[in-house]
């Protein structure tokens, strides 16, 4: 499934207008034009950045938790991991990422 999940997200990115792909934290990622990461894929899992108040829908999914690279407890503020079971909603979130990240 890893592989699957891998080649599902990188279609999702790829649609998204000036997306480009980097590496972050070792894993893919896709900047914008701003130099800012809006996703990353980690883990098996979509990362996404999200203003506050899709944080908290996107914590609503089951299995969406929050981003803590390190494992120690210290989730990165703003960034949400979506398991592939959550395939169905990659897409909305990362356009929502998208949008979001392109204005800081």
């Amino acid at each position: 499934m890893g592989k699957e999940a891998l080649e599902y997200y990188h279609q999702l990115c790829q649609e998204i207008d000036q997306a480009q792909q980097s590496i972050m934290f070792g894993a893919p990622c896709y900047k914008l034009p701003n130099k800012k990461a809006f996703t990353c894929f980690y883990d098996g899992c979509m990362v996404a950045k999200l203003d506050s108040q899709d944080v908290s829908l996107a914590l609503q999914l089951p299995d969406a938790m929050p981003f803590d690279p390190s494992g120690k407890g210290r989730p990165m503020k703003a960034w949400v991991m979506f398991p592939y079971d959550l395939k169905l909603n990659w897409k909305a979130y990362l356009k929502l990422a998208a949008d979001f990240v392109i204005t800081l």
